[in-house]
């Protein structure tokens, strides 16, 4: 159990720093672009660079601050609830996104084998890695989501034990 704990947080903190060197290069590769075209000069790899780029840190970037509860939630309506019946519909939501992340992960493996043909124009690399992005961000959501909802049973268990967002994975 303390293995998979210990690879699990060395898999977030690789996809923290992988999204962070992913948006240092975009960041650094648009403003290059926007110099290099400022004195005439034209790469033509530079946008679907830029966009393979903004998709693996757009949707790493997401699961990130999913994990950390970082998301725009709404509890206009449980907030008032009494608090065991506020952990059950917060484990019913995450039971409703799990699904909705397996389905994607399912068709989203499915579009990647299909985009396996297509190639960007300027790089020769095949677009089925840009779709792979949400892919994996969306696995690295189910698997943080299993993780809410087992948090989510122990709070229910133990109700002194406080909410997951405010202890660490």
């Amino acid at each position: 159990m303390n293995v998979l704990r210990a690879v699990y947080r060395f898999l977030c903190k690789a996809e923290v720093i992988l999204c962070c060197v992913g948006f240092m290069a975009l960041i650094a590769l648009v403003f290059l672009s926007a110099i290099l075209r400022f004195f005439h000069f034209s790469m033509s790899w530079n946008i679907d660079m830029a966009m393979l780029l903004l998709a693996w840190t757009a949707f790493l970037g997401a699961d990130i601050g999913y994990r950390a509860g970082q998301l725009v939630g709404v509890d206009l309506l449980t907030r008032n609830l009494p608090p065991r019946i506020q952990i059950v519909i917060e484990i019913a939501v995450f039971v409703i996104i799990f699904i909705a992340l397996c389905m994607i992960v399912y068709f989203g493996i499915r579009l990647s084998l299909v985009e396996k043909l297509r190639r960007f124009q300027s790089i020769r690399i095949p677009y089925s890695i840009v779709t792979m992005s949400i892919v994996l961000a969306s696995a690295s959501m189910a698997v943080s989501t299993v993780n809410k909802v087992r948090h989510c049973f122990l709070r229910l268990l133990n109700p002194d034990r406080g909410h997951p967002e405010s202890q660490s994975a």
